[in-house]
């Protein structure tokens, strides 16, 4: 028998409202945060970047092709990466379906960017059966400057998600493991990249960073999480510990 509450439809009810009300309440919060995001000071990217593309050469300003906005997701994926780290492979399965409305409801551009070869990353976007755009920051300070890449020594302490970090390389966790052997790199080249999201607008010919994001921050953009976290066991990250990529999981019927 299961070890979880059991309880009367009336029972559940009344526990459903309650939980309605505290929704409803994180509902508004989550509207103030976005405000706060929306009223962030702008920077102006001073910096020139370059980014090879399917169209060729292009400037940070050139990514936003001819759009006022430009959102980059940074996609974990090494020069020394055989394949997509397995969570940023996850999240990016929902991808697929939002860059076209992003760019006609609101006019914004969205891709990912990661510092592997384009080739490399096309490749493995066919693989996938992907079609958002992606651009290579192979040979640029991009990835390091908006804290989703470290050097060598940068893994032995360093600042991510506003917060310094100590030597990641001490105690290598399993799941770090498991997904460095399924991106086909070694753990420390695995270390070296980070996901995280920034944003940008182009006003006047300028660009400017408005808003970034790492670790739990991304979340909420994750619809898998989404899901799961409406699910009966949530997230169960105790049964598994790390994320596969889509094509390599195992064809099983569900218990």
């Amino acid at each position: 028998m299961t070890a979880h509450d059991i309880g009367t439809r009336e029972e559940w009810l009344a526990a459903r409202r309650e939980l309605l009300a505290a929704e409803k309440e994180h509902t508004r919060r989550a509207d103030e945060l976005a405000r706060r995001r929306r009223e962030l000071p702008w920077v102006p990217v001073e910096k020139d970047y370059a980014f090879d593309t399917e169209d060729g050469r292009k400037t940070l300003a050139g990514l936003f092709g001819g759009r006022s906005q430009l959102i980059v997701y940074h996609f974990m994926f090494g020069p020394h990466y055989e394949s997509g780290c397995p969570s940023c492979s996850a999240i990016a399965d929902g991808f697929n379906g939002v860059v076209p409305h992003l760019a006609h409801r609101a006019d914004v551009t969205m891709l990912c960017v990661s510092r592997a070869p384009l080739a490399k990353l096309l490749a493995y976007r066919e693989r996938m059966g992907w079609t958002f755009p992606w651009a290579s920051s192979h040979d640029s300070d991009f990835n390091y400057d908006f804290a989703t890449s470290r050097t060598a020594e940068g893994l032995h302490g360093g600042d991510y998600n506003y917060a310094p970090y100590g030597d990641m390389t001490a105690a290598l966790s399993g799941a770090v493991r498991t997904n460095a052997e399924r991106a086909g790199t070694s753990p420390e080249e695995y270390l070296k990249e980070a996901p995280g999201m920034s944003a940008f607008a182009l006003s006047d010919g300028v660009v400017y960073h408005t808003y970034s994001a790492y670790a739990r921050g991304l979340d909420a953009l994750w619809g898998a999480y989404q899901w799961l976290d409406r699910a009966p066991l949530g997230r169960n990250e105790e049964a598994s510990a790390a994320w596969q990529l889509r094509d390599r999981y195992e064809h099983t019927t569900a218990a």
